[in-house]
């Protein structure tokens, strides 16, 4: 499965690390595969260093193996391990998602309806990804809420940056998911606003497990 690199900003190392990581969650580089490090440097067009860190902060998220003699090895990541991730997440999102609805100001709002209106606008191209990833931040902000933040980026590693690229099939249903969230923020129902992007988060997180159970026969059923 091609991959390509969703430019959101950060440094080298940090869309490095965020490159490789979409390639390990969502199957492109599979557990025991080797990672050439100079052929990564070369793709990039970087020098070794920040290569060589965001492999570093890969190994320590446990997705990949670095070793003085063997390399660099794909560690992978369960489907299990993934749905975990992602029951997490949206219980991070929805609480976001609540205190939006309770705390965000109407020029907060207004902002989020031109962000959703932008996903909608790159409807079928790759840019779509770069826009969704925006508007899911903003809710984020607007819960005001620093320390909820720093959990939500922790545990959104575990969302590949070009998921609605690998799964296509997802657009139309985020598109009608953000109007519905968009709604529930503006009538200030925090209840709701849960609800949605809860249940927004975890079927995303179906889709990836049920993707890497089919690319891993191996792998034990859901429970």
């Amino acid at each position: 499965m091609a991959s390509r690199s969703v430019d959101i900003g950060g440094t080298v190392r940090e869309r490095a690390a965020r490159e490789l990581r979409d390639r390990i969650l969502t199957g492109a580089l599979p557990a025991g595969a080797r990672i050439d490090l100079d052929a990564i440097t070369e793709e990039f067009a970087t020098s070794r260093t920040p290569v060589r860190e965001a492999l570093l902060e890969l190994s320590f998220e446990g997705l990949v193996r670095v070793a003085p003699r063997s390399g660099i090895t794909v560690l992978g990541i369960s489907p299990a391990d993934v749905m975990d991730s992602f029951t997490i997440l949206g219980v991070l999102t929805g609480q976001a998602a609540a205190w939006s609805a309770e705390r965000a100001t109407y020029a907060e709002l207004a902002h989020l309806r031109e962000l959703a209106d932008a996903v909608a606008s790159h409807s079928g191209e790759d840019a779509i990804a770069d826009a969704n990833w925006r508007f899911h931040q903003q809710i984020h902000r607007t819960s005001h809420s620093p320390r909820l933040l720093t959990q939500i980026k922790q545990a959104a590693r575990v969302v590949p940056t070009n998921f609605l690229r690998v799964f296509p099939e997802h657009e139309q249903n985020a598109l009608h998911e953000h109007d519905q969230l968009l709604e529930a923020l503006t009538d200030r129902d925090p209840i709701r606003a849960r609800d949605i992007a809860e249940r927004h988060v975890l079927d995303a997180g179906r889709s990836l497990t049920d993707w890497l159970r089919r690319n891993d026969p191996g792998a034990p059923a859901a429970e």
